[in-house]
């Protein structure tokens, strides 16, 4: 260490290229990291946050909300099964809301209208107002990113296309669905609004286009088999059969992998090309007594140094970066993300360093003294 800090001070403006290269592409890392985590929350966390073990859906739905169509009679059945502790059905449509009586086509915001049984474990916490009630079922609760469409609570809103009015009576927090602020309304409601169509129900007794179960340990083949026409996955399943979830999830992902190995590239070329400039420095240290070990572990020593230190700058640019996003940017960093990408970015640069150690195992003094051809 005393070696690899010693050389780090003598050739400070090499290095501080290298550094500033290594915190400009941690600091990528992280903000994609963000990003990444901030779209998949805006998409789907209403699922992730909601207290369901597993979800029902129709056979061949493929785990999609829209693509499902279930009757409510199933839940009584669903509740008899073993290990299940809880049940309560759930349907999604998409819609928009008119603000106040404008028809305006600016004044319209788009909402995803979330069906629940009032009371339930599917329904969210409230941070401000009250909760549904059965008896008031045009009553509904709202995420609050709705303020910043100026509704507040008490509002009454009208539905694009329908001739339905809802009054918001509770705001909740972290409640989205498909990229939009999620509006939680009784069920009963959300029949009406997803099926006004006649027919669109399919003849479907109590329509519902899923049902959550609570409970641990239970076995899905049992209810798929008992209960024919259903598909039992567990909710991680059913976040991932989103749509576009997957796929927008995964487009983050080859993003950062890339960055990652080209991370990696740049370190090993850059002290690749250091070590064989200092070969014959190398080559006169090993003649005098100093070990492979020893030279290998200064090389390392210099990595993880440069690296950490890069990596610490980096961290600080990205919370600094996010303390200035717009408010709507759908950006989210989460420690243990940062961590956890802090770790690989470290681990990276040091197995990029091997190379370089290699090398400097391979140099044989003689020729670095010049005695050898």
């Amino acid at each position: 260490m005393f070696l690899a800090l010693k050389e780090l001070r003598h050739s400070k403006t090499r290095f501080l290229m290298i550094a500033i290269i290594f915190v400009l592409i941690s600091w990528l890392v992280f903000i994609l990291s963000g990003l990444g985590n901030g779209l998949s929350t805006l998409a789907a966390s209403t699922f992730k946050t909601m207290k369901a073990d597993y979800v029902v859906f129709e056979q061949g739905s493929k785990a999609s909300m829209s693509k499902s169509l279930l009757s409510n009679d199933l839940s009584a059945k669903l509740a008899k099964m073993p290990n299940v502790s809880a049940v309560s059905p759930m349907g999604t449509i998409m819609a928009s809301a008119i603000k106040g009586s404008s028809k305006l086509n600016e004044d319209k915001v788009d909402i995803a209208i979330i069906g629940i049984d009032p009371g339930s474990f599917l329904e969210p916490a409230i941070i401000e107002g009250s909760g549904l009630t059965s008896d008031q079922v045009t009553k509904v609760i709202v995420n609050e990113t709705m303020k910043d469409e100026g509704f507040k609570l008490g509002d009454t809103f009208q539905l694009d296309g329908s001739t339905e009015s809802l009054t918001i009576v509770g705001f909740v927090k972290n409640q989205t669905y498909n990229h939009v602020a999620a509006v939680f309304t009784p069920m009963e409601e959300w029949r009406k609004l997803a099926f006004a169509a006649p027919g669109s129900d399919k003849g479907v007794k109590d329509p519902v286009n899923a049902i959550m179960l609570q409970g641990k340990d239970i076995d899905r083949s049992t209810i798929n088999k008992q209960l024919s026409g259903t598909d039992t996955v567990t909710r991680a399943a059913a976040v991932q059969g989103m749509p576009g979830y997957k796929e927008e999830n995964g487009t983050i992902m080859m993003m950062l992998a890339f960055l990652l190995a080209i991370s990696a590239f740049i370190i090993g070329v850059f002290f690749y090309v250091f070590t064989m400039q200092k070969s014959n420095q190398f080559g006169i240290m090993k003649a005098i007594g100093a070990k492979n070990g020893f030279l290998g572990k200064a090389v390392v020593s210099q990595v993880f140094v440069l690296s950490l230190s890069s990596i610490i700058v980096g961290i600080l640019l990205t919370y600094g970066t996010a303390a200035i996003m717009p408010k709507g940017m759908p950006f989210m960093l989460d420690t243990k993300l940062v961590f956890t990408y802090s770790i690989v970015l470290l681990v990276i640069s040091l197995l990029s360093s091997l190379v370089s150690v290699r090398t400097i195992s391979k140099i044989d003094p003689l020729k670095a003294l010049g005695r050898v051809e």
